[in-house]
């Protein structure tokens, strides 16, 4: 196969993939972006077994006039997030900065110099045969010096203020909770995403049941969006495309 035909290929290749992956954009045109459905997820599926009888927790027997009950419904029971398919609150105040400079200065100097004046007249028959001005008693002579400077700075600054309600979705052997919140607002053609996962200890889980983010381990917030404003501020499939084909 020619080069030519190569690139022709090549580039019928790109221009099918841009056209392909703009297709999907299409089909939103003049439409709100839809919801994303809970059916199917960790969390519907978690619910779901929660509320089969074989998972229930065993009932508490009380007494027909007794106010108290086992169960997280009673009024005087413990209605902390604490097996799969419990709903808890995420409090995400995230408030950081962050502020690194250095500076390195580093130099170094080096002189060396070696000769042989007198080795049993060796030095001497070999001057003779040596230009002039040139003797062994002065074999070499060597300078160096280098100098470095350099300088950075990082400056960092984020805050983000959130709350969201999460699931239980697995309850590993050694009682740690697995859960997973999601939360889409949708404000005219925009819509608004909110997802967190991680791992908590129930113990960790305040009266109000709510826990903060800096004690979910291995956590992951991400908030972003999807719509005509998101499209406007990402550049066009052809742009991203010729940023990683191109080599300039």
């Amino acid at each position: 196969m020619s080069d030519g035909m190569g690139k022709i290929m090549m580039r019928s290749c790109m221009i099918f993939t841009v056209a392909l992956a703009g297709c999907g954009k299409l089909e939103q045109v003049g439409r709100a972006p839809e919801f994303s459905g809970l059916e199917g997820t960790d969390q519907h599926y978690a619910m779901y077994a929660s509320s089969m009888p074989e998972d229930l927790p065993p009932a508490t027997v009380s007494d027909g006039s007794s106010l108290w009950t086992g169960g997280t419904q009673s009024l005087f029971g413990d209605r902390r997030a604490a097996q799969r398919g419990d709903i808890l609150t995420v409090v995400i105040e995230i408030d950081d900065s962050a502020s690194i400079s250095n500076a390195t200065d580093r130099s170094r100097s080096g002189a060396q110099s070696g000769g042989i004046p007198d080795l049993l007249g060796i030095p001497q028959r070999l001057n003779e045969n040596l230009p002039e001005g040139a003797s062994m008693g002065d074999a070499f002579d060597m300078d160096s010096s280098t100098t470095f400077n350099g300088q950075g700075s990082v400056s960092r600054k984020e805050m983000l203020t959130l709350r969201i309600a999460a699931t239980v979705i697995e309850e590993l052997p050694n009682g740690v909770l697995k859960i997973e919140g999601q939360q889409e607002v949708r404000v005219n053609f925009e819509m608004r995403e909110l997802i967190v996962t991680g791992y908590v200890r129930p113990t960790d889980i305040s009266r109000q049941n709510e826990i903060t983010y800096d004690k979910i381990a291995g956590v992951r917030i991400a908030y972003g969006g999807r719509g005509q404003i998101t499209d406007m501020q990402q550049p066009s499939y052809g742009q991203q495309v010729a940023d990683i084909v191109m080599p300039f």
